[in-house]
């Protein structure tokens, strides 16, 4: 992984704009500067992020709605686009998963989370799921975890 004095996030994410994973996406961006910790992130939808970005950070965050029970294309095409590319390069790579789910989200994360094994990453939250419109308090929890995953990159416990 990349050497630098400020940590590197990487937050790939894809929807519609105004959707309700964007809203998702926004509150997680808010909680990484509202941790106040010296991180620099890089925000992307997916099918703009790549292998470069990819090998730049050292942790990941990845948003996705649900899409017939699986991840959106975008978030599938970018794992496709760097998995070779990567192999072996990015082992331990702390990452979290944040779902905008219309049914349950449960496809979306497990889908996410083998091909995460493949990537031998290293799962570092709980995934976040929403299900429909998200309240003040789904806001919150991924305010929750955009600081969460600061900070531990800023403390380098993670």
């Amino acid at each position: 992984m990349p050497s630098s004095t400020r940590p590197h996030l990487l937050l790939i994410y894809a929807g519609h704009a105004g959707g309700r994973t964007h809203a998702m996406v926004e509150a997680v961006k808010q909680g990484i500067a509202d941790a106040g910790e010296e991180i620099e992130l890089r925000a992307l939808p997916a099918l703009e992020a790549g292998v470069d970005d990819l090998l730049w950070a050292h942790g990941l965050l990845i948003g996705t709605p649900e899409h017939f029970g699986y991840m959106a294309g975008a978030i599938k095409d970018f794992f496709d686009r760097t998995f070779y590319p990567v192999q072996g390069r990015v082992d331990a790579l702390p990452y979290a998963v944040f779902v905008s789910a219309g049914n349950d989200g449960t496809g979306a994360v497990s889908s996410i989370e083998r091909i995460a094994l493949g990537y031998r990453w290293k799962q570092c939250a709980e995934p976040l799921i929403v299900k429909g419109d998200l309240s003040e308090t789904d806001r919150e929890r991924c305010a929750e975890l955009g600081q969460t995953l600061a900070a531990g990159l800023a403390l380098g416990v993670l």
